[in-house]
């Protein structure tokens, strides 16, 4: 029962960070008290871009015949149909990592793992069987969920969290929405189209509150176009489920409001899953929630570290991973590079898009910069408008006494593919007249980049 490396939970911390430990030549199990693959494939990630992608097809059903094509007989949606859809590429992709671990003599082990104050790793199997593992190096990777607040407890039925929002028997009639995040806003999206009246309340001034202001207040544009009735400096005090609708309170500038529903879907962040995890047994440290380690993962404890949500800083998949990689090439004894923080891209999959890396406008100004600011509409794109979405645009920060290049911001059809030109540009330390000078093909929506970077040097062509 010895290994190597015993990671704690499969999502795309987990299972990236055994992957890459087995590549290096280590022994590797995996501790999984669910389904491999995480929330992210299972709950998170990829069954949620399932969904979308067919709230997105039943949309483009709908306006066929503004591209020029006939479709007979009314187009509804299949709601049960869209789940299912869903719930197999969920499947699929956990089927996949299976294969990974086949392919790199991974052993995955059922059951829900704790520490012991000897530093081994206690699985606890379905039947309440407990066999006990040892390792050189064990990686916490057991991510996160729903977090609940006092005044809205989750009950599985009327007041929900994410999972279940994705599995709902039916479609709700009326929808309200509590938290304008990532998670939020792309359910917002997704159940107002396919037809469900949704309600999206927000305690900030803007919807999708850390992204850059300009971008915030255009997807709550676009979301009221798309008769999404957004509510934002707003907090819901109370929801009465006792009757057949919940009845939610919502207190806002103007003084209380009532709304009615027949769901709410709490989407007010996550919590951490280090609960019954034998972190005080191993003489872990934890602080607000999160567990703390250094630039390599390692917490204050030899021998153990940790990955992903379960430690300060953004809850995003793609960070995760690289986490989980960065971590077991150090344990290896390679030299890895430790994770720029400040480059970071998130991305949003509502519609439209929202993707972003680097400092908000305001951010940089409050940081000390003097900035060079750029932004292309997409309504000056060709290829945007031969889509047939315009809407959005790409912002674009320089630091006006370097050319550092600060931040991106984009909100538009597709913008979370172009992102990644701007992370790298940063990583490359590239400047704004290297982008613009290098020829992007047209029509593409890439062009909006360069664009937008040549409007913040004033030299922009097309607007």
């Amino acid at each position: 029962m010895n290994y190597d490396v015993i990671v704690i939970g499969s999502g795309p911390g987990g299972y990236v960070a055994a992957i890459r430990a087995s590549q290096l030549g280590k022994k590797v199990a995996v501790v999984e008290k669910e389904s491999l693959g995480g929330v992210c494939l299972n709950w998170g990630c990829i069954p949620t871009k399932a969904l979308l992608k067919s709230a997105q097809v039943f949309n483009y059903a709908q306006h066929a015949k503004d591209y020029g094509v006939k479709i007979g007989g009314k187009i509804t949606p299949d709601f049960k149909g869209m789940v299912d859809r869903s719930r197999g590429v969920a499947d699929s992709m956990s089927k996949g990592i299976q294969f990974l671990f086949k392919k790199n003599k991974i052993e995955s082990i059922e059951g829900f793992g704790r520490l012991t104050s000897d530093k081994k790793v206690e699985v606890e199997d379905k039947d309440g069987k407990k066999t006990t593992y040892e390792a050189e190096s064990i990686i916490i990777a057991t991510g996160a969920r729903s977090r609940e607040l006092p005044n809205l407890p989750i009950d599985g039925e009327k007041v929900i969290g994410y999972r279940k929002a994705m599995t709902l028997e039916k479609q709700p009639e009326s929808m309200v929405i509590v938290g304008s995040g990532a998670i939020g806003s792309e359910f917002a999206y997704f159940y107002n189209a396919i037809g469900t009246n949704v309600t999206l309340v927000e305690y900030m001034p803007n919807i999708l509150p850390l992204e850059d202001e300009d971008v915030s207040k255009q997807l709550g544009r676009s979301f009221k176009k798309a008769k999404i009735k957004v509510m934002t400096s707003s907090s819901v005090e109370e929801v009465d489920t006792s009757g057949d609708k919940c009845k939610v309170k919502i207190k806002t500038k103007k003084g209380e409001e009532e709304v009615e529903a027949d769901i709410v879907l709490s989407a007010v962040g996550i919590t951490a899953n280090i609960e019954n995890m034998g972190l005080e047994d191993a003489g872990v440290k934890t602080e607000k929630g999160k567990i703390i380690v250094d630039e390599f993962y390692k917490t204050n404890v030899d021998g153990i570290y940790a990955i992903g949500d379960v430690i300060p800083g953004p809850a995003l998949a793609h960070l995760a991973s690289h986490e989980g990689i960065t971590c077991v090439e150090k344990i290896a004894g390679e030299n890895p590079e430790p994770i720029d923080y400040g480059n970071i891209p998130g991305n949003t999959y509502t519609m439209p898009e929202v993707a972003s890396v680097g400092m908000t406008e305001k951010q940089a100004k409050e940081e000390g910069y003097e900035v060079k600011v750029g932004k292309f509409p997409f309504t000056a794109s060709g290829k945007a408008k031969a889509a047939g979405n315009a809407d959005g645009f790409v912002k674009v920060i320089f630091d006006a006494k370097y050319g550092e290049w600060l931040g991106a911001h984009m909100i538009g059809e597709n913008v979370t593919e172009l992102i990644t030109e701007a992370v790298v540009a940063r990583k490359l330390e590239t400047t704004g007249h290297e982008i613009i000078k290098s020829v992007h093909p047209h029509p593409t929506m890439s062009e909006a980049v360069m664009e937008a970077v040549a409007d913040a040097y004033d030299e922009v062509i097309h607007i």
